[in-house]
């Protein structure tokens, strides 16, 4: 069974982009999009993470998701779980340990303003584009040998888009995951739409599928294919602390050889040291 976290940001379909609108991906979705915390300025996500079908599940309790803006159009990440993998069936078991590594730079080359502006006089953006490499690592620990982690290194090379216009949001990304000898290439694609309303509370619907490539005829191919509703809503003042959360299922039925999940959930919180993430003019 594959591992959730590690390919847990994806989205596509940008032909859409440019009639509907900026939504922000990432926790506690399974896409990213170009946005980044601004200069200075940190994004913590703190998630408890799982999916599960009747053949097993995969669970991140918790997941902590780091990231920092390095000027307003960068962002370093650091991500790392503490990771439980379930099998079901005759041979029900559950091994729990420190997972994979993930280290990402996102960095957004493209961004197109309004040409009025807003929100204390900054320029709001109507479309932008980023790049957001990441590679994932083994830790020094037998997690890859106790079946709690995938084999690493592994890359993923993804392009991100978000636009906005009116009242509705739209972010996507499409991913290229590099496994390696031991794990098969995969592609990722989604795509979240949705709104956000007064006080930094925000609605996303998303869409996502993740699948293996150049598998050989009549071996197993992994599968994911969901549909997930969730947002953000600020719990203090000053909206500098998040409530996050997302739940969906799978849209293709599980079999004990396909990986996909009957449900996927996240539920945490996102530290903001800015009020919220935003994009810098330059």
């Amino acid at each position: 069974m594959k591992i959730l976290n590690p390919r847990a940001r994806a989205v596509a379909a940008f032909a859409l982009l440019p009639v509907v609108a900026l939504a922000q991906g990432g926790p506690p979705f399974r896409s990213d999009d170009p946005d980044t915390p601004g200069n200075g300025h940190w994004e913590i996500n703190m998630g408890f993470i799982g999916e599960r079908s009747p053949f097993g599940g995969s669970y991140d309790t918790p997941n902590i998701d780091i990231n920092y803006g390095l000027g307003n159009r960068i962002q370093l990440k650091y991500e790392a779980p503490m990771s439980m993998q379930e099998t079901r069936g005759d041979s029900n078991h559950l091994v729990a340990g420190f997972g994979n590594s993930l280290l990402g730079v996102k960095y957004r080359f493209y961004q197109r303003h309004s040409k009025t502006r807003v929100r204390d006089g900054e320029r709001e953006v109507k479309f932008s584009v980023s790049t957001y490499p990441q590679l994932l690592l083994n830790n020094p620990t037998r997690a890859v040998a106790r079946g709690i982690a995938e084999p690493g290194p592994q890359l993923l090379l993804p392009l991100e888009a978000n636009a906005n216009y009116g009242w509705i949001s739209l972010s996507a990304e499409v991913g290229y995951w590099i496994g390696g000898k031991e794990v098969s290439n995969s592609w990722i694609q989604g795509i979240v739409a949705g709104h956000e309303f007064r006080k930094d509370s925000e609605l996303y619907l998303e869409l996502y599928d993740q699948h293996d490539v150049g598998v050989a005829p009549g071996a197993d191919r992994f599968r994911e294919t969901t549909l997930g509703l969730g947002g953000r809503v600020p719990i203090v003042k000053g909206h500098w602390l998040r409530l996050i959360g997302m739940g969906g299922r799978g849209l293709v039925s599980a079999t004990e050889s396909n990986g996909q999940p009957t449900w996927i959930a996240y539920v945490g919180l996102q530290f903001l040291s800015d009020k919220r993430r935003r994009h810098g003019d330059e």
